[in-house]
């Protein structure tokens, strides 16, 4: 009788996990204004087993870094390239690999440009999910250049000044092909697009992402 009660106390417990029981670290990414971060905390709030982390929390770390080193705060410099930003992506996913041992899906905001278009990086990734009986999902949000140039001015943060400021430029800088190298034959969800060029699109795209998450 109690080997019986442990059994559907085991079930019960599992019924919350993730695209068939597995667990899933997830990127939500693209270039800065796609809309990243409404959606990554969209998706958190319905989906259950999940934590949700968000790069930007690190920027007054990396403001304080700036003003220690006598540097313009400017997060397109040479500096915070050279400096700070791959130690921003290092402390996130020593964070999320913290949470992939307790949770069923953790959930990571941040533009990963340069990580998604690293073979090395994404293979590295992925072997060392395994070890945490976990695979990565990419969520690569599409959306047209000059509605994310909109977003940024509407939004009026301290860290698209230069940007702005330097549109053409930056947009020069700026890679908004879909990353198929992410795709692999053997996980259907390895790549996932999220359409946000228009409200109508977002919410087509949010109700497949929320049913693949939730099955």
């Amino acid at each position: 009788m109690y080997f019986q009660k442990k059994k559907v106390l085991y079930i019960n417990l599992v019924k919350g996990v993730s695209i068939m029981n597995e667990k899933r670290m997830i990127f939500v990414t693209s270039p800065p204004a796609c809309g990243k971060t409404k959606l990554s905390k969209k998706l958190a709030t319905e989906l259950k087993h999940i934590v949700y982390l968000d790069k930007d929390t690190l920027i007054p770390l990396s403001k304080q870094i700036f003003k220690v080193a006598g540097e313009e705060y400017n997060r397109s410099s040479e500096f915070f390239e050279k400096e700070i930003r791959d130690y921003e992506y290092d402390v996130i996913m020593d964070l999320a690999f913290e949470a992939i041992k307790y949770e069923d899906l953790v959930m990571v905001n941040a533009p990963f440009t340069q990580e998604i278009r690293d073979d090395k990086y994404i293979a590295d990734l992925r072997n060392k999910l395994k070890d945490y009986g976990a695979k990565l999902s990419v969520i690569w949000i599409v959306t047209d250049p000059e509605v994310c140039h909109q977003r940024m001015i509407d939004r009026a943060s301290d860290r698209d000044t230069w940007k702005l400021e330097n549109w053409e430029e930056y947009l020069s800088t700026v890679n908004f092909n879909i990353p198929e190298n992410l795709r692999t034959p053997d996980d259907e969800y390895a790549l996932l697009l999220y359409h946000n060029s228009t409200d109508e699109m977002a919410a087509v795209d949010f109700a497949k992402l929320l049913e693949i998450f939730n099955n």
